[in-house]
């Protein structure tokens, strides 16, 4: 029972106040001077007040609120390792068990590092876990917390935690634990293709470990040194990025006997391959209504570095121009051809003949240039098809197709072939999914035979429009028109010349994303995802290779012509590998070297402060000492209900704080001066001083 004395005045005070006043004053006065009665006067001017200020007995009946615990499990994945799960469960048994005999204990238990965005799984997060759970208590109904985790917390608070309740850590492994990781020190984010690229590393050993190991260094899945690396000591490291766009550098090493883990032993950079200014050399015939289309076209291109001459006049025009009154530039054909061929990335002839000005043996050391990996496009016209094409010099052994000697004048809108569907060139290209094609018509064709490669366009009469071919290590495109520059002045409404333009001088300078095979994986969150580009119809399912070794299989799913699409929900953070006929693909899923894999040495070390800041405790659940906890077994402190100015942590036992907060469930009403009792009182008093008056 919870008696409490509380008054209900039956008129308000202001006026009980009015009315008690004077008579009160009276009552005293008469006590002052001693009258006869006053004594009378008084006890029922009091009578009189009670009765008017209502006194009533209350019986409050509380039912005890309970105290809030919570109980955070650190479920990551650097629980996983060794005998620390089965520690873990065990541990929640066990005290889920002990809590369970306290009524005044309402257990909340939060599991936390199995979020589905990646990088909360990263992280062991426990704190933010524990701010969640005791998001809706208010501060004195907190109890205390207790976490299960081996230690590696990555939001530990800088100073104590905002509840005012004991924080318990009970820390899974065990202090004889030893892992030896490595780790990037300095890893740029992008690098020149074919360059050399300066990086640094730390091999890390626990326990002070000294001594050398080597250090095994890939880039793209490749192995391309082993380098020697002092255990402790920043060491430096240099790559050459191979290609343009993603790049992945990958440190490894051995494991060593006993270690905890080997998924550290590895570390990962993602590097941005970036080319260098490419270098084109344009060399154009004479002059026509197109020759200005590539130069404008390759003079945007911030990329590009355009070297261009046009043969103004050739050797076999004599005009009688004195050469001193000549203001025309020598074509340097030795320099361009022969000393600094090796410096272009890719040669252009528009519309050029062979007229003596290049040397015919210079056809040949173009023809080398392209059979050891250069790029060579011809934008032919009329000229190709006459007595001095350029197909009657030895480039004709790098030329996809030799004329036949007709030159077709007849419009026609230019067409993908099937092969242009799916061609990395041409396919999606703008205005080609209607029919008649969204661009303009063009009016010449210059007519070839036995065409080689793959001809993704097609002119007048479905002959070949566009050859693209592959000559020994190099690259050869061929235009068999010169009518492109209709699209660039806008005729009947122009066409995409510039897309096309670029996709095929990309594609004859070897831009990966323009390879007709290609296989392309790519982390986004937890989702592995694969493209896949192919002139094949069915290129198969892919086969993946996951980070702790197992195998699996993506179907892929054509999602235009040329592309096939497959994805695949994971939940390991690491290296994939991808493959699907003869390519291969590497893929990082997840945050790169993620604070959940630097150090995974179970460790009380982190969480000491916070806990003994709220007058906890941290220890361990399978001390190295106790032969038969390495095996997995865990003790388990006792759990004691402690008042808030208590203690909180023993040798052997934590404590839990208990609250004094309660609800209100009934209240039971005893007036004083109510019924009859109440107005005898009253009657009583006001009669005893009427007697004494009469007296």
């Amino acid at each position: 029972m919870n008696w409490s004395l509380a008054f209900e005045p039956l008129i308000s005070l202001p006026l009980l106040g009015l009315v008690l006043a004077p008579l009160l004053l009276l009552a005293l006065a008469g006590l002052w001077f001693r009258q006869r009665g006053a004594v009378f006067r008084f006890a029922a001017l009091l009578a009189l007040g009670a009765a008017l200020l209502n006194p009533v007995f209350l019986d409050e009946e509380r039912e005890a609120l309970k105290s809030v615990v919570a109980v955070v499990v650190d479920r990551s994945q650097s629980q996983d390792i060794g005998e620390r799960t089965k520690q873990t469960d065990e541990a929640l048994a066990g005290l889920q068990q002990r809590l369970g005999r306290f009524k005044q204990f309402d257990v909340r238990v939060v599991e936390a590092g199995k979020s589905e965005a990646a990088e909360e799984r990263t992280e062991t997060r426990l704190f933010g876990a524990l701010e969640s759970a005791f998001r809706d208590v208010p501060p004195s109904r907190i109890g205390g917390a207790i976490m299960i985790t081996d230690g590696e917390v990555h939001d530990v608070p800088a100073g104590t935690p905002e509840f005012n309740a004991p924080l318990h850590a009970l820390i899974t492994g065990n202090d004889q634990e030893k892992d030896r990781r490595i780790r990037f020190e300095n890893a740029p984010r992008f690098g020149l293709v074919g360059k050399p690229l300066e990086m640094t590393y730390r091999v890390i050993a626990t326990n002070n470990e000294a001594g050398s190991v080597d250090v095994r260094v890939s880039v793209n899945g490749e192995q391309v040194s082993v380098e020697r690396a002092v255990i402790g000591q920043a060491m430096p490291l240099q790559v050459t990025i191979p290609s343009a766009g993603r790049n992945i550098v990958e440190l490894a090493i051995d494991p060593e006997p006993g270690e905890l883990t080997d998924t550290n032993n590895r570390a990962i950079a993602l590097i941005d391959g970036i080319r260098e200014n490419l270098r084109v050399l344009l060399v154009s015939g004479e002059p026509h209504a197109g020759e200005r289309t590539w130069r404008n076209l390759l003079k945007s291109d911030a990329s590009v570095d355009l070297v261009h001459f046009t043969i103004l006049r050739p050797p076999e025009k004599q005009d009688g121009t004195p050469i001193n009154e000549l203001s025309l530039i020598a074509f340097p054909t030795r320099e361009l051809f022969v000393e600094k061929i090796k410096d272009f990335d890719l040669i252009i002839f528009d519309r050029y003949q062979h007229r003596d000005v290049l040397p015919i043996l210079y056809y040949d050391y173009i023809a080398e240039y392209v059979e050891k990996g250069g790029a060579l496009l011809i934008a032919a016209g009329p000229e190709y098809a006459g007595e001095s094409s350029i197909a009657r010099t030895p480039l004709m052994s790098a030329l996809p197709a030799m004329p036949t000697g007709e030159v077709v004048d007849k419009a026609f809108y230019p067409r993908l072939t099937d092969l242009g569907q799916r061609h990395p060139v041409t396919r999606a290209l703008d205005g080609s999914a209607t029919e008649p094609p969204h661009w303009s018509r063009w009016f010449r064709t210059i007519g070839v035979e036995n065409p080689e490669g793959e001809a993704v366009m097609k002119g007048a009469d479905n002959r070949p429009l566009l050859l693209l071919d592959r000559k020994g290590e190099g690259r050869v495109g061929m235009f068999l028109s010169d009518q492109g520059w209709l699209w660039a002045r806008g005729f009947e409404g122009g066409g995409p010349h510039v897309q096309l333009y670029r996709r095929i001088a990309h594609w004859l300078m070897k831009e990966p994303e323009l390879e007709e095979e290609r296989l392309i994986a790519d982390g986004r969150g937890m989702m592995l995802e694969i493209r896949r580009q192919t002139m094949s119809d069915d290129p198969g399912p892919a086969q993946i290779i996951t980070p702790s070794g197992k195998a699996m299989t993506v179907k892929l799913e054509g999602s235009e012509p040329g592309v096939f699409l497959g994805s695949i929900e994971t939940n390991e953070i690491g290296l994939y590998q991808v493959g699907n006929g003869d390519l291969k693909a590497l893929a990082h899923v997840g945050p790169v070297n993620a604070p959940e894999f630097t150090d995974v040495v179970s460790t009380e070390g982190r969480l000491k402060a916070p806990t003994e800041a709220t007058g906890g405790s941290v220890r361990r659940l399978a001390p190295s000492s106790a032969l038969g906890n390495l095996a997995g077994g865990v003790t388990l402190p006792s759990v004691v209900p402690v008042r808030a100015s208590g203690a909180a942590t023993g040798n052997d036992w934590i404590g839990l704080r208990t609250t004094d907060d309660s609800v209100l469930k009934a209240v039971s009403r005893v007036p004083l001066f109510g019924g009859f009792l109440g107005l005898g009182l009253l009657l009583l008093a006001m009669g005893s001083m009427w007697y004494r008056e009469g007296r």
